[in-house]
């Protein structure tokens, strides 16, 4: 495949049952072949796009001080402003070039998980910038409710009940990112944004501007540009869901060059409620096969996968 397929999942809403099979069918060639894909017809409004791109800017220009009141290293639940080079998505390169802002499920302080103290369960971080905790909620809802449309037709692709993955995207580990690129020196040339990596959790829908910097490793190792296309998301599929398909669908490294000029994108990290346990799907695994994976709590897998990210949970694991 030379270039990400684009798959218009407006037939996920159709109520004739062959139109929402066609869009599945596209999925999961997409999810089989090159594991990313571009969305169309998701219905997300352009404004809120903007505004949530115009929130992440007031966000960044921040002081740095008042950037490291919200920081991430103060939550145990991965939520807050996290600084430049404190990410090493590539392990065997230098520290990433980006910046970040993590939002969470927004829970009350009294709800019985937060009580409970469970992970994934904590408090937002809120910085002072005017808006920026109703547009990034309204956003982070739409993405949600998108996110489950799209493993609607992952079952119906998978062969499992349509709604299979409903109950268990409820209240979940899903993180809204923004996202900040400086400019890359001209001296910088093979510097990355950030490095090689795969994505932990099941489904991420990104939202991009138009300053180029985002690749994808084909399968044959060739990098593929992933270039902004007006209105629509780029999606990937994540190593949660991989596990959970027992690589029927297979997550695919991908990269950010440093950007030849300022870049900002949103991305929605999908997963599933900390408690729903992670195990090859029926329809995945052959009659008497071995699952490549053993079973696993999503919010145990996404901790584990954090620990190897953040310099401050490897210090707190």
């Amino acid at each position: 495949m030379d270039s990400i397929p684009v798959v218009d999942v407006s037939g996920l809403r159709a109520n004739g049952r062959g139109p929402r099979r066609t869009v599945a069918a596209a999925l999961g060639r997409a999810c089989r072949e090159v594991g990313f894909f571009y969305v169309t017809g998701h219905r997300i409004p352009d404004t809120l796009r903007r505004d949530v791109f115009d929130a992440a800017r007031r966000l960044f220009a921040l002081p740095d001080a008042e950037k490291q009141r919200v920081s991430v290293k103060l939550s145990p639940h991965n939520r807050g402003y996290v600084g430049f080079g404190t990410e090493r998505l590539d392990e065997a390169a230098a520290a990433d070039q980006k910046e970040a802002f993590n939002v969470g499920l927004d829970l009350s302080p009294d709800d019985p998980e937060v009580l409970a103290g469970k992970p994934f369960r904590g408090p937002n971080l809120w910085p002072p910038v005017p808006g920026l905790r109703d547009t990034l909620l309204a956003y982070y809802a739409a993405c949600a409710q998108l996110q489950d449309s799209i493993h609607r037709g992952f079952s119906l692709d998978l062969g499992l009940e349509e709604d299979f993955f409903t109950g268990k995207l409820a209240r979940s580990t899903s993180t809204l990112r923004l996202l900040h690129y400086p400019a890359g020196p001209e001296s910088g040339a093979g510097e990355l944004g950030a490095g090689e990596h795969t994505d932990y959790s099941n489904l991420t829908i990104l939202a991009t501007d138009r300053v180029a910097g985002l690749q994808v490793r084909r399968r044959d190792g060739v990098w593929l540009d992933a270039p902004h296309i007006e209105g629509a998301f780029v999606c990937n599929i994540a190593d949660c869901l991989m596990r959970w398909t027992n690589n029927v669908y297979l997550s695919t490294p991908h990269r950010v060059l440093r950007p030849a000029a300022e870049r900002y994108s949103v991305a929605f990290f999908g997963g599933a409620h900390p408690d729903a346990l992670v195990e090859a799907l029926p329809t995945c695994l052959a009659p008497g096969a071995t699952p490549h994976y053993a079973p696993i709590t999503a919010g145990g897998y996404l901790t584990q996968r954090l620990t190897a990210t953040y310099d401050h949970l490897k210090a707190s694991a």
